[in-house]
């Protein structure tokens, strides 16, 4: 390297060190996840009782009037501290361990896999699928969680990595090691699992990451049609999943005393019935038995029977402002695995807010996926909320546009494809930031 280049790469080192240092957090990212907690927390000790009753009376339980509301306050502030948690553990400590936080997530899967085939105790079956781990009086443990926010650090550091060398493209070196990891978990979740849903989750982690890295038109799109053949064979080979998508296409044909269609009517009436501003907390109907799943992945539903039309637009509002805040943080990062792991929670928490709600109001087939935030289910938003925090934490990070643009002179060939698609990051001059 010559004397010139050895120069010019202290002084963008030294402008990186000036732009790079702590500042004030995003807090508006606090508020928003803070508000949308706390809806679902209401939602919860409404409809808790209800809850509660049904399962009495179907499988002689002895649930209590408050048992559910107890248990999401303390899924709340499990999440709240699992968000404190990754607001303060340095990011770098994260993608350092990236690889081991998803070798344990797959590990946690395969040990559930084999327990479920052993019909131990510890595996957890619902409606003909094992996905969680029964852990007596502490509740249940989804181990697909672990496996997200495992590929989510993993993916992060790898594709970053890439992007810095300039092979984000490189069939070798970048897809086919990426694609056989996806392949891994795909066949824990969706084909051990059956949760096709949490797998669309996984896929849009890697997707959201691969385009922000700038991975090319003609890749992506062949990528893109790969995964819909796959998706395709995943719906096909399993009954249940053809169902659904028959279902769908019936579209407004279909009755509640179709057992197939039952969920779905179900949901459209309770949305329907909450007509402009709802019909008041306390007092939904399709939470006393008719609506399945009514805490967990048809709370939306229930949500719109409550809140009405306007709720609902305030509670998309909300999710929508998150998800702006995201987006904001990740085009101020100078460095591309920071991006890249917030392009990754962005498409975490996209596709879980897209399909629950999609699905909710028959404009795409059920998944059975939660609601982010609101959902009743403690590993979903523990593990969501520890997303969010690395986000947050980020936001520590992020530098003024005008500060990147003076930058731009040190910018690098190689690594203009890892932020092309930020206007406002000039990219090689944070190429050899470490990480």
């Amino acid at each position: 390297m010559a004397l010139g280049e050895r120069g010019s790469l202290s002084i963008g080192q030294e402008l990186i060190s000036s732009v790079n240092r702590r500042h004030r957090p995003d807090y508006l990212i606090v508020l928003y996840m803070g508000l949308l907690m706390l809806i679902g927390l209401i939602v919860m000790y409404a409809i808790g009782p209800q809850r509660a009753n049904v399962l009495n009376n179907s499988y002689g339980s002895n649930y209590g009037d408050t048992y559910f509301f107890v248990k999401q306050m303390i899924s709340l502030l499990l999440a709240l501290s699992a968000f404190g948690l990754m607001a303060v553990v340095p990011y770098k400590f994260v993608l350092r361990y990236g690889s081991k936080l998803l070798i344990f997530g797959l590990a946690a899967c395969a040990l559930l896999a084999v327990a479920g085939w052993a019909h131990l105790g510890i595996a957890q079956e619902s409606l003909g699928a094992t996905r969680w781990f029964n852990l007596g009086p502490l509740g249940s443990l989804q181990p697909a969680e672990m496996l997200k926010f495992g590929l989510l650090a993993f993916a992060a550091g790898f594709l970053g990595v890439r992007a810095h060398q300039g092979k984000i493209n490189d069939v070798h070196m970048t897809l086919i090691p990426i694609g056989v990891i996806v392949a891994v978990a795909m066949l824990f979740i969706i084909v051990i699992q059956k949760d096709l849903g949490t797998g669309i989750a996984l896929s849009s982690i890697i997707a959201a990451m691969l385009f922000v890295a700038g991975v090319n038109k003609r890749v992506g799109l062949t990528v893109l049609v790969g995964a819909l053949l796959l998706g395709t064979i995943f719906i096909v080979s399993a009954p249940h999943r053809m169902e659904r998508i028959t279902t769908f296409l019936q579209g407004d044909n279909t009755s509640v005393s179709d057992p197939n269609s039952y969920h779905i009517e179900h949901a459209k009436i309770a949305i329907g019935s909450g007509g402009l501003f709802g019909v008041g907390i306390g007092n939904s109907i399709q939470a006393t038995g008719y609506l399945p799943e009514a805490i967990n992945d048809s709370v939306f539903a229930i949500m719109g029977e409550t809140f009405g039309f306007v709720g609902l637009v305030v509670i998309l509002m909300i999710f929508a402002a998150l998800m702006m805040r995201m987006l904001k943080v990740m085009d101020h990062l100078g460095d591309i695995k920071l991006k890249l792991l917030v392009a990754g929670v962005f498409g975490w928490f996209g596709a879980h807010v897209i399909l629950n709600v999609a699905s909710m109001i028959g404009i795409f087939p059920l998944t059975g996926i939660t609601l982010p935030l609101l959902s009743f289910g403690g590993t979903s938003m523990i593990f969501i909320a520890a997303a969010i925090g690395l986000v947050f934490q980020l936001s520590r990070y992020t530098v003024h546009p005008s500060r990147l643009k003076e930058n731009n002179q040190y910018e690098d060939s190689s690594s203009r494809r890892g932020v092309g698609r930020s206007r406002h990051t000039g990219r090689s001059g944070f190429k050899r930031t470490e990480v």
